[in-house]
């Protein structure tokens, strides 16, 4: 455990708490996409798994069923919540992710880390969380009505992808470890789909302007 991953870590769970509080205290989901959350769900149910058959630390276990649970939760919300799932903007919430699904399955058996069921299902949501963020980003841009908190919880997440990253850089020259190349080259697309989003995000707040996306 470094600095930066320990940072991101940090990051991504405060990225996801400040989403769930923000649908819990105002049970509202407008400007959310669902199809993010589910996809997101599906990342960490995959990730995982390795939770039923090795114990790593406390912290990890801890960690990665905060993930799960969060995650669950805020899917739930917007989907069965009686009041929440009023607010749910699914006329702009229309990005097919299931093709992301499929092609990220496809990939993961063709390029898997390994091949064994865990090790292809690790594969699968290393692929999946590098585009899991494409629904939120399209919906943000149809509807161009972003509140603070949407804003936040969309750049602390790539402010987390960003700090593996440097984890990853970190690791390489001070670790002996084999370079994982399939978490490395989908950590740098995901990091790039957020680019766009980071400059008129710094910009909006540079300015103490409302956070707009072009269409």
């Amino acid at each position: 455990m470094n600095l930066f991953r320990l940072a991101g870590d940090m990051t991504h769970l405060l990225g996801i708490l400040v989403l769930f509080l923000k649908i819990h205290t105002t049970k509202s989901c407008a400007g959310i996409s669902l199809k993010t959350q589910e996809l997101y769900v599906l990342v960490f149910l995959t990730r995982y798994m390795d939770l039923i058959v090795k114990y790593y630390s406390l912290y990890n276990t801890l960690a990665k069923l905060l993930f799960i649970g969060t995650s669950f939760a805020t899917a739930w919300y917007m989907r069965y919540h009686k009041v929440v799932k009023q607010t749910y903007n699914k006329d702009q919430d229309t990005f097919r992710h299931y093709y992301l699904i499929l092609v990220c399955f496809v990939l993961a058996l063709l390029i898997p880390h390994d091949f064994t069921v865990i090790q292809v299902l690790w594969t699968f949501s290393i692929y999946l969380e590098a585009v899991a963020i494409l629904p939120q980003l399209v919906l943000l841009q149809s509807s161009r009505n972003i509140d603070n908190l949407t804003g936040n919880y969309v750049f602390l997440l790539g402010t987390y992808r960003a700090l593996y990253l440097l984890n990853w850089i970190y690791r390489f020259f001070t670790e002996l470890h084999r370079v994982r190349w399939i978490p490395w080259i989908s950590g740098l697309v995901q990091t790039a789909l957020y680019a766009d989003f980071f400059y008129y995000y710094i910009k909006s707040w540079k300015k103490h302007e409302e956070l707009k996306l072009p269409a």
